[in-house]
């Protein structure tokens, strides 16, 4: 008897995946279309106003539970099962970038000089479909609570945003998460393919603003003044020799980059002062505070040889995304068994960054990447944050089966 009750189990449990796979393959269409809808309606940090409203009105009409204008435009839906239980978050992030876009794709960007250039518009799309699917299939214990973040590339100056607002205004409370699952799609890595690392997978980002204050002359005569761009570019490769060379790279990855200089208004004017503004990342805490350290050390020492004066000013920005291993461990089933055994893939270290770190650092969770990259397109991949950044509408639907299983398995496990 008790054989005959497993097999009942077994096949009932055989049925309702093979329904459920069937529903996902069945919102494709959907799927590509809010995606498209989204992309062509990019939307920056902190302004994702008309991204917000699309959002909430799909929640809405599928009955979730809808709060708008979380940490400013962030929308957060909660979907109850049948009978209580845990509580898991699934995120999306929201908002574009000030780029301008290059395709001649007809859902192309009709924000001039503002584009999806990294993905926001696919996780959008994917956790919308992930909610839908779960809606019509309620025969589940505990709460699903969908988390839409604006300003996960930073807030303007001045203001708040992102994660960080997002955890301060209680989005993780209420009813309180146990566990949180996010992705990343990738451009440059295979579709059909999920991609993991436990521990460290994302760097911490840090931003900063150099200032060489130099005494502005006449081009024509520079031993007048004190020269802020010849400084500047001694400064610029001098800061490469902090990674290169006074960095341990044997133990963990780190990167700084010059993102922005702005210094001069005229050919033969000689300029009082130069701004540079730029980014670190380290996949180790130690290892970023030395260079934040080293980073003033040399400005300052340049600049007086030079006979300028400097100012330097670093801000955290998001922290190592740590990826929870005993939670990774025991929902990489989940993972294999949606993606195929062997496309589940152990992955490395990223020197990207995500603001999705804080969540980890409130509840057991992980972020895993989704392959974006379609080999058989005959085009070479194309990197995130450019003009020409684009992934395969086909390869979402693999995200939504994901995230539908990471969410019911965790939902139904001890």
């Amino acid at each position: 008897m008790k054989r005959i009750v497993l097999l009942l189990l077994t096949v009932s449990n055989f049925s309702f995946s093979q329904d459920l796979n069937d529903q996902i393959s069945a919102i494709e269409e959907k799927l590509i279309s809010w995606r498209h809808d989204i992309h062509k309606h990019p939307e920056l940090s902190n302004r994702e106003y008309r991204t917000s409203k699309v959002i909430a009105k799909h929640l809405k009409s599928l009955n979730i539970e809808v709060t708008e204008n979380v940490a400013k435009t962030g929308v957060v839906g909660i979907l109850n099962g049948d009978r209580p239980g845990k509580v898991v978050a699934l995120r999306a992030d929201m908002d574009a970038l000030p780029i301008h876009e290059r395709h001649d794709f007809d859902y192309k960007s009709i924000n001039d000089g503002v584009m999806h250039a990294c993905g926001h518009d696919t996780h959008m799309a994917i956790l919308m479909a992930t909610a839908e699917i779960l809606s019509n299939n309620r025969d589940f214990p505990g709460t699903v609570k969908f988390i839409f973040q604006p300003a996960e590339e930073g807030p303007p100056p001045g203001e708040e945003g992102g994660a960080r607002l997002m955890i301060k205004e209680g989005v993780l409370k209420d009813p309180d998460v146990d566990a949180i699952f996010g992705l990343h799609i990738s451009s440059l890595m295979p579709m059909n393919k999920v991609y993991y690392k436990p521990r460290g997978f994302f760097a911490s980002s840090s931003s900063f603003t150099i200032k060489i204050k130099g005494e502005q002359t006449h081009g024509g005569t520079p031993w007048f003044g004190v020269d802020p761009i010849v400084i500047s570019a001694e400064v610029i490769s001098a800061l490469q020799t902090i990674i290169s060379r006074q960095s341990n790279l044997t133990d963990e990855a780190a990167v700084l980059s010059i993102g922005q200089i702005n210094g001069g208004n005229r050919f033969n004017i000689i300029p009082e002062e130069v701004t540079m503004i730029g980014t670190i990342r380290a996949l180790n805490y130690e290892m970023r505070d030395k260079i934040k350290e080293k980073i003033h050390d040399l400005v300052d020492g340049i600049s007086k040889s030079f006979g300028a004066t400097s100012e330097v000013e670093i801000i955290d920005g998001a922290d190592i995304t740590f990826n929870d291993p005993e939670m990774l461990n025991k929902m990489l089933p989940s993972m294999k068994r949606s993606a195929g055994e062997n496309n589940a893939v152990l992955t490395k270290a990223k020197t990207v960054a995500e603001d999705y770190a804080y969540y980890l650092n409130e509840v057991p969770g992980f972020l895993f990447e989704l392959g974006g990259y379609n080999p058989d397109s005959n085009k070479p991949p194309t990197a995130h944050h450019t003009a020409d950044f684009t992934v395969d509408d086909k390869s979402m639907l693999l995200g939504v089966k994901v995230m539908t299983n990471l969410a019911l398995d965790f939902l139904k496990s001890e």
